[in-house]
Order: structure tokens, then C-alpha cells, then sequence
């Protein structure tokens, strides 16, 4: 949970509060349900715990909620942007201006598409400008922004839109990343390994299994990215 700037400045006039405040990076986890109501992201903040980065890095969003199936480790930080159902067009502009202004994030990761693809029946060429609108605004609020986009999971129909998207995310990649902002993927596709074993019976969220591989997809990039600002 982000510190107001009144509470921080006060903590840090304490010797001993200045040695518990360490956080070096704000850190938003954005995107829909198979952000918000699924296992991955207490998984990856084991991954943090373990990199020995837990007091380094911020969590922050206007959700916290975390399902009661999900593991809760020791220290972990709920907040995210997770909004089950959205799409990554009605997100880029409606929402993520204000989103990004409120927590100035310096590290942000994102996997949007499918609801734009299942519900919207969008193009890929509609959800990659998306993207760009999104990433304009992440690096408004803050130029120096580090972000991770990820290929989604494919659902257990093939749906060849997704693949078309995944497909089409490493040159928009290529096109956007610059020294001061960096852009990479975490690739959780089907190509990377993702199978319909590791989908829930809806065939579109991941299951146990799913949430490990995408836990093991993303956290080693936000890893590097937490130690980058450090």
C-alpha cells in the first residue's frame, strides 16, 4: 500500500522507520480476472520473498482483494489492478490515466486481450493501439516507467485472434521499448508451454497448475526489473 507523502516524509525522520522504509520501486499488476481471481500473484511475491525484494517494492492499485482458495504467504501485499470482465479497450481510455497518476509506478505488468477478443470480438490491430495508449499514459505519469506485457494464455478453444495478438506483441515490443522506458514480454502462451491442462473447466482462467507457470513466466521479470531500480 503506497505511503501518503505527509506519512512517509514523517517516518523518515525516525532513524529506526528509516531503516524499515526500503522501497525502491512502486509495482502495478494490471489487467483482468486472470489477474484478479486467480493464485499467480501471491506465487510471485514468494518468488519476491525469496529474491530477498519483499521490502524493496510497493504493490499498489485500487483492488485488493484476493481469492480464498489462494495461498496467502507471510507479508504479502494484495494491491493490484485487476478488474474481472474489462477489456483492454475500455481500460486504455477510460481508466489507466488516473490508474497510473494515483500510484506513479515504476515497474508495470500486464496481460489484456482476452476479454476484447471473447467479449468484444476486437481485432488485433484495435488491442495493440490499446496497448500503446496505455503504455503513452504509464510513461506520463512516470518516463522511466519498466514494463512487462505478457502473451496471454490461450483458452481451450484455439481462439486464433489470441494467437494472432501474441503474435503480433514482440514488434510492438520492439517498436516501444526504449533505454528510459524498457518493454518486455513475459511469454505465457501456448507456445512458451501453456497447455489446456493448466485451464480451469471454463476453459479460459488458469488452474493450479496454470497459475505456477505463470507465476514461473512473470516473476523472474519483475525480479530484474525490481533489482534494475534498485
Amino acid at each position: 500500500m503506497k505511503l501518503p507523502a505527509f506519512a512517509l516524509f514523517v517516518s523518515l525522520t525516525s532513524s529506526t522507520a528509516a531503516q524499515a522504509v526500503k522501497v525502491t520501486g512502486y509495482l502495478v499488476l494490471l489487467g483482468d480476472s486472470i489477474t484478479e481471481i486467480t493464485c499467480w500473484r501471491p506465487l510471485v511475491w514468494e518468488q519476491i520473498t525469496s529474491a530477498g525484494l519483499a521490502d524493496s517494492v510497493d504493490f499498489v492499485g485500487s483492488m485488493n482483494d484476493l481469492q480464498s482458495q489462494c495461498a496467502r504467504p507471510s507479508g504479502f501485499d494484495p494491491d493490484h489492478e485487476g478488474h474481472s470482465g474489462w477489456q483492454a479497450y475500455d481500460i486504455a481510455r477510460n481508466n489507466i490515466a488516473g490508474w497510473v497518476q494515483n500510484t506513479t509506478p515504476d515497474i508495470v505488468q500486464f496481460m489484456l486481450g482476452t476479454n476484447d477478443v471473447n467479449i468484444g470480438k476486437r481485432d488485433v490491430d484495435s488491442i495493440i493501439d490499446s496497448y500503446t495508449i496505455m503504455l503513452d499514459a504509464m510513461r506520463a505519469a512516470n518516463p522511466q516507467v519498466k514494463v512487462i506485457v505478457d502473451k496471454l494464455i490461450p483458452t481451450s478453444w484455439s481462439d486464433p485472434t489470441i494467437e494472432a495478438l501474441n503474435n503480433a506483441i514482440p514488434g510492438w515490443v520492439q517498436q516501444q521499448t526504449t533505454a528510459e522506458s524498457p518493454v518486455v514480454i513475459a511469454d505465457c502462451s501456448r507456445a512458451a508451454g501453456f497447455t489446456n491442462s493448466m485451464l480451469r473447466d471454463d476453459g479460459v482462467h488458469p488452474n493450479d497448475q496454470g497459475d505456477q507457470f505463470l507465476a514461473g513466466q512473470i516473476g523472474p521479470k519483475l525480479i530484474q526489473f525490481i533489482k534494475d531500480a534498485q
